[in-house]
């Protein structure tokens, strides 16, 4: 289970699961004192602000006098209902309360045991929108694909649902099945996916010598393991005598912060800025630096694949490799995922997540104002995908090969 007492704890979770997409988190507790059980004479407490309170006694007290189930429901569950309206109007769809069973389940999946569909999912203009499915899972055999707009959940319309009701209807036992409904840019109809649940195996990386001598690293997530394995692949390409790196990107939603700056840190000098948490004008912003390591001499050939589906932890990198000038983006925007949250215990069994503060490239442009902008734009058509076609790595190859 994840420890929550930690407050310096850095972390970028994209929950791996069928899953919100959670962005930057900082995991961590406010050690404020609490109330147990919270009654009407709380009403009484003096808070920072002159609204007026009176609205809110006056329909609790009309839902106990006149509505016919009231007594169906408790006051702890109306409390946490209210808290959740009170996040609800920050309309960010990254800041979120969850009651006892939520944040249960939240622990639980960014530990890393959950039973899912395997997708990325985040509110993009307020849409239900699959970010990305991750290799090998249910959502990844079903065929489902970055930017694919999710219209109904079994036979729930998800125009006014909050991705945590979203996830909830999503998620299920081991072995059921849930039907995604689907608006697909290209298709003129809304298709309908099938997927079984299951439980979800987060896959990190993939390396490959090709025989034109460029060695390809596939970083699917970037869990708590990647910074090994990214080692263990940046020697293999060292052995391999080649100066031809191609690393691609698509479909990683994210992962953890500091795996993002130490695979960073494999390309750039000591004290080369990586990404800056920018928290307005109330805060220092906190600055991330390479640690130094800069194994690759200036004349490295390395390219780096985004599309939509790359974000986050994912976006960081490229960004950071692109700012300095370390390598040539290829493929289509980046998804735009650059809010860093914070998760706050509220009481024992209760969380908040909420924005504390935006990521910004090293040139200071902001992540999640629209993604980041590839050097090279290259789009891949449906007729390219049922042609089984990769324009995107063509042109990524094209360039390693002509490089000057």
């Amino acid at each position: 289970m994840q420890n929550f007492s930690n407050k310096t704890k850095n972390i970028i979770i994209v929950l791996v699961i069928f899953g919100a997409f959670w962005g930057g988190i900082h995991v961590g507790a406010i050690n404020a004192p609490y109330i147990d059980k919270i009654s009407l004479a709380n009403k009484e407490t003096e808070v920072a602000t002159e609204a007026d309170f009176s609205p809110f006694w006056e329909v609790w007290n009309a839902i106990n006098e006149k509505y016919p189930g009231a007594d169906k429901t408790t006051d702890q569950a109306r409390i946490y209902g209210a808290i959740s309206g009170l996040v609800g109007s920050l309309e960010d769809p990254y800041s979120v309360f969850f009651s006892p069973e939520e944040a249960k389940s939240f622990e639980e999946e960014i530990s890393g045991n959950f039973i899912g569909v395997g997708m990325e999912v985040a509110l993009k203009d307020k849409i239900l929108t699959v970010i990305a499915p991750l290799k090998g899972t249910p959502a990844y055999r079903a065929n489902i694909k970055p930017g694919d707009k999710i219209f109904k959940i079994d036979d729930t319309i998800t125009t006014d649902l909050s991705l945590e009701k979203a996830i909830k209807l999503i998620r299920g036992e081991k072995g059921t099945t849930v039907t995604l409904t689907i608006i697909r840019e290209g298709e003129e109809e809304p298709i309908e996916i099938k997927i079984v649940r299951d439980v979800i195996n987060i896959p990190t990386l993939d390396t490959e010598l090709r025989p034109d001598g460029i060695f390809v690293i596939k970083l699917y997530s970037f869990s708590a393991n990647s910074t090994n394995l990214f080692y263990n692949a940046v020697r293999k390409f060292a052995e391999s005598k080649t100066d031809k790196l191609l690393l691609d990107l698509r479909g990683n939603p994210g992962g953890y912060l500091n795996s993002a700056v130490n695979i960073s840190s494999w390309f750039l000098p000591n004290g080369k800025i990586i990404v800056t948490e920018d928290y307005g004008e109330d805060r220092e912003p906190e600055i991330f630096r390479s640690r130094g390591v800069n194994k690759f001499s200036e004349n490295l050939k390395f390219v780096i694949l985004i599309n939509e589906g790359s974000a986050s932890a994912s976006e960081i990198v490229a960004g950071a490799m692109q700012d300095h000038g370390r390598a040539k983006l290829v493929g289509s925007q980046s998804f735009g995922k650059g809010s860093v949250q914070e998760a706050i215990k509220i009481t024992p069994d209760t969380l908040l997540k909420i924005t504390v503060a935006k990521w910004l490239t090293p040139n200071g442009t902001s992540i999640s104002d629209k993604g980041l902008t590839p050097d090279y734009a290259v789009e891949i058509t449906k007729e390219d995908r049922e042609a089984k076609k990769d324009p995107q790595m063509d042109k990524a190859v094209e360039l390693l090969r002509n490089w000057k």
